[in-house]
């Protein structure tokens, strides 16, 4: 296929060199209705780019194909057989993929590190979730995706489950052996599904971890706008080989998406495509040499980590991307969620995701020496700053094997049955009607239908105490807990 096209992007040029006007919505009407203090800020061009995809962009059948168009061209780039895009974010194309996989069987496989979206699809889709437990790092308190031994092992525990889920890579880099996991998953005829929301840029660069349509998953879902350069929201599922039924999985998605889809997302999504087809080997290639240099002057600062061995091996992850630079500040005794909030005030400075001990900085393709330069200085001086920190609070940090609690209700019974709210003291034992998830990274402690305990009952309110964000409870300060009445 001819890859320097971006039909989205071609046709919404036309539009708007057309002198087109349409009395339907959206009601700005390319913006001419704005109020001036909104395009002061966002500008006029957004207005004028936003259209019906239907009825606008394209005739009310869709009969110029843009959308169809692009979608293959997207599939043929990274050597899927389809692609799909949603404007919806990976959080509904993970559910979609979930329902369109469930056929009534012993429920779905799933790693327990899974995103909250994940979650989301066991209750919308009333699954049952059979978990395979992560590899975990005890000493570091990390957990690592599960390895191809652990998700046979699922298989022999739940052989008519319907398929299973891997998030990989996870939001800290982490990579599981997708190859070894497909082929564990294909003997028993079962597909696999990966989570691969941090990954839209794997299939563009030898030297990163093994993207998974590579390793034979069936369906995996990235998004464009995490490691890519698509707006927020920008989703594409991949899909692979024949067992996945397409059909289904677009009217799962229909289900769940909207009828007024983003054109501007679209077009995004689109535009990086060719993007990366045309330049993006290179892009990345200088994007990984960046890294390499910043880790090794970011593990010159004293006492802090910049983690990469510690994450591979045999008990731990089967590959890195190293684009995610994590670092470990417990030896500086002061917490990662300090260091994120002094980054913020201080250096105007925002990173992904922060911890009791570690930090995030997520580097892409758009980065260079200097956004590098720029991190480098105010880690340095965070440093210097941090021998001046009071002491973090301490969170109640468990054995691994006491985070995992028992599912004894289906995930959807417990959330939308009858529930009450229960204070703190008189939480244990009873069974969870909401999901309490630390954020970022967005991995739930707490999943409707588990079995509560004071442990993870004091992990998390000693974690809320030390800066965690739990912003899913009824009660974000976890005085009280809403539990099945």
């Amino acid at each position: 296929m001819n890859q320097s096209h971006a039909p989205l992007l071609e046709a919404l040029a036309r539009y708007r060199g057309a002198d087109r006007y349409g009395f339907t919505p959206p009601g700005h009407r390319q913006g001419r209705g704005v109020d001036e203090r909104v395009t002061a800020v966002l500008g006029a061009d957004p207005f004028r780019s936003d259209v019906l995809a239907s009825g606008g962009l394209d005739d009310r059948r869709s009969q110029g194909g843009y959308l169809a168009h692009a979608e293959e061209l997207m599939a043929d780039a990274v050597g899927a057989d389809y692609a799909f895009f949603s404007t919806c974010g990976s959080s509904l194309s993970v559910k979609a993929a979930m329902m369109a996989v469930a056929g009534g069987g012993d429920g779905l496989l799933l790693s327990r590190d899974s995103h909250k979206s994940i979650v989301a699809g066991l209750i919308f889709g009333g699954l049952q979730p059979r978990w395979i437990t992560p590899q975990w790092d005890a000493e570091r308190h990390l957990s690592h995706p599960p390895s191809p031994e652990q998700v046979e092992e699922g298989w022999c525990r739940h052989p008519d489950a319907d398929a299973a889920l891997i998030v990989s890579p996870s939001p800290y880099g982490t990579c599981a052996g997708l190859r070894g996991i497909a082929e564990v998953c294909h003997r028993r005829g079962k597909p696999l599904i990966v989570d691969e929301a941090w990954g839209a840029h794997l299939p563009f660069h030898e030297n990163l971890p093994t993207w998974a349509m590579d390793a034979g998953a069936d369906v995996c879902v990235v998004s464009v706008h995490k490691m890519g350069m698509g707006f927020e929201q920008g989703s594409v599922f991949h899909v692979q080989g024949d067992l996945i039924d397409r059909d289904r999985l677009s009217a799962c998605a229909d289900l769940l998406m909207t009828t007024s889809p983003n054109v501007l997302l679209y077009s995004a999504m689109d535009g990086w495509r060719r993007q990366m087809v045309e330049r993006g080997h290179d892009m990345l290639g200088a994007a990984l040499d960046l890294a390499s240099s910043l880790r090794a002057t970011l593990d010159e600062l004293p006492d802090v980590t910049v983690m990469e061995h510690e994450l591979l091996g045999e008990q731990a992850s089967h590959d890195l991307d190293r684009l995610q630079i994590m670092l470990d500040v417990a030896a500086t005794g002061t917490s990662g969620y300090q260091a994120n909030d002094w980054l913020r005030e201080h250096c105007r400075l925002d990173l992904g995701m922060s911890d009791h001990r570690r930090i995030l900085a997520t580097m892409s393709a758009a980065d260079d020496a200097a956004t590098g330069a720029r991190l480098t200085d105010a880690l340095t001086a965070w440093r210097d700053a941090a021998r001046e920190f009071p002491a973090p609070p301490t969170i109640a940090l468990p054995d691994p094997g006491e985070l995992q609690l028992d599912s004894v209700m289906l995930p959807r019974e417990a959330f939308f049955g009858a529930t009450e709210m229960v204070p703190a003291d008189r939480a244990a034992g009873r069974i969870a009607a909401e999901q309490i998830t630390p954020y970022p990274p967005g991995i739930p402690a707490v999943v409707p239908g588990e079995r509560l305990n004071d442990t993870v009952i004091d992990y998390l309110r000693s974690g809320v105490e030390a800066g965690m964000n739990t912003p899913d409870p009824a009660d974000p300060s976890l005085a009280e807990f809403r539990v099945v009445a």
